[in-house]
């Protein structure tokens, strides 16, 4: 039953419930899927050879309608501490770490009765846009395996478009959901800043960083995303709200048009420069098929979005990176350099050879930001800065119920073309990083291609108002259908 793997997450999810299927059946065919595919992609750093035992055991007990994802198998970004298996960062300095415990999000996978198969490559420490920064080589794109998935969690798309997996998680911290998902041709959800748990995240911006679904279709990102939200008393930015039940999936499901809505284009990200000609094509294309199923739409206004989002970002997350990565020191966990002959060698040496290229400039960025003399002139105005970047979307968001917006300004470019071209690389991401400047949540969803690529546009919501981005994606996914790319 090979084609198992090539089903939704809902539907295997019913076929799971109602015995028409085997947990066992299911993690086999997707097991194999894996062995056919990873050699040319390089979606997973690490598979889970209990998995099987864990499948046997879910059929022994028979199928749990308490457990929503009961039997179905998933992946899980390498930043998300597993218990018992290697987490690294995509980095050589936690090569060799095996936490003891579970991130909030994959003890809520579990709870559900999820099987975990693996661990997702990704950029080292989330620092990419396109999964090159691993310290353990690049995932190559599905759709094109000369191309990049995008990143930092590329290998959670990746591995969701070659249905290697029902769905994985990813994190968020500049679009690294929203982005490889649009590189890939997959949906992204990226929630609201607290909606779910950074407990057991390897962080890399702590005010930036969000844990989010990756999946086929925006029914199955409802269901995940259900399942991992919630308040978690251990993250203090946890937001104190009641986690979505499954009524949020049967109101996604019910809904069948946009009539009664109000859409935001932004007017900066559609005029803004360097946005290919195919994706505003494509955009403009799932831009009428709103109107066309219902809602009105407006234009709005992001003066500070795209003028200084860049800028603003990446002062604020080379800040947090610079303190956040300041613990692997080569001392108390993590790699240890064998050359060092004093304290300060080992602290020099350890996180020479222990850190890449990429994560080095971040830190040395993030220091001298932080650092006396600079700290005004640098970090406290990319803070003034960001909170009129928030102030715009809540004004934008008055005049709307969501906002159609693209995720990249570029489909998916060629691996190692701009790998050298760390300005550009950062430049790539003026669409998305804005959002989590602001802690919203955004839904990247497939809506038409450039040649033989992939093209996404993202669905902007209010705050803690996933459902109406998600209604609003299903709805216009339902009518766009598949995009009928070329896959491995």
């Amino acid at each position: 039953m090979s084609e198992l793997y090539a089903a939704s997450l809902v539907d295997i999810r019913d076929r799971l419930a109602s015995g028409q299927v085997r947990a066992e059946e299911v993690t086999r065919a997707c097991l194999d899927r894996i062995e056919a595919t990873e050699p040319a992609i390089h979606a997973l750093l690490a598979v889970r050879p209990e998995a099987l035992d864990e499948a046997r055991a879910l059929d022994a007990q028979g199928p749990d309608p308490s457990k929503p994802l009961w039997g179905v198998p998933v992946t899980v970004k390498d930043a998300l501490a597993t218990a018992g298996t290697r987490t690294t960062a995509g980095s050589r300095i936690l090569e060799n770490f095996v936490p003891f415990y579970d991130a909030f999000a994959v003890e809520k996978l579990r709870a559900a009765g999820a099987i975990i198969l693996g661990k997702n490559n990704m950029d080292e420490f989330a620092m990419g846009s396109s999964t090159e920064n691993s310290a353990y080589g690049p995932t190559h794109n599905p759709r094109d395996i000369q191309a990049i998935p995008g990143g930092s969690s590329g290998g959670s798309a990746a591995s969701v478009t070659a249905m290697q997996c029902f769905a994985s998680l990813g994190t968020d911290t500049g679009g690294s959901i929203r982005q490889p998902a649009a590189m890939c041709g997959c949906v992204g959800l990226k929630p609201t800043y607290g909606a779910v748990s950074r407990y057991g995240l390897l962080a890399y911006g702590s005010s930036l960083d969000q844990i989010g679904p990756l999946t086929r279709t925006v029914e199955d990102a409802a269901l995940v995303f259900s399942v991992i939200a919630g308040h978690d008393p251990r993250d203090a930015t946890s937001a104190p709200r009641t986690a979505p039940g499954p009524e949020l999936l049967a109101g996604v499901q019910q809904s069948r048009h946009l009539a009664g809505m109000t859409i935001g284009i932004p007017e900066e990200f559609m005029a803004a420069e360097g946005l290919d000609p195919a994706v505003a094509e494509a955009c403009a294309r799932a831009q009428n098929l709103a109107r066309g199923l219902g809602a009105k739409l407006v234009s709005v206004s992001l003066p500070h979005a795209t003028r200084h989002a860049i800028a603003a970002y990446y002062i604020v997350a080379m800040a947090e990176a610079s303190s956040n990565l300041a613990r692997y020191d080569g001392v108390r966990f993590g790699y240890r350099s064998d050359k060092a002959k004093n304290l300060e060698e080992l602290y020099t040496f350890s996180r020479t050879e222990g850190f890449g290229h990429e994560v080095q400039r971040r830190i040395l960025l993030g220091a001298y930001v932080l650092s006396a003399g600079y700290y005004d002139a640098y970090y406290r105005k990319a803070a003034e800065v960001r909170r009129l970047i928030r102030q715009d979307y809540l004004k934008a968001l008055e005049q709307c119920d969501a906002m159609l917006a693209p995720v990249s300004p570029v489909p998916a470019w060629k691996l190692g073309s701009i790998i050298d071209d760390p300005l550009k690389m950062y430049l790539m991401d003026i669409y998305t990083v804005s959002l989590n400047l602001a802690g919203l949540p955004g839904l990247s969803l497939p809506v038409g291609r450039a040649g033989s690529l992939p093209v996404g546009m993202q669905i902007i919501g209010r705050e803690f108002d996933e459902a109406t981005i998600l209604k609003i994606g299903h709805v216009m996914q339902t009518v766009l259908g598949d995009l009928e790319l070329p896959c491995i």
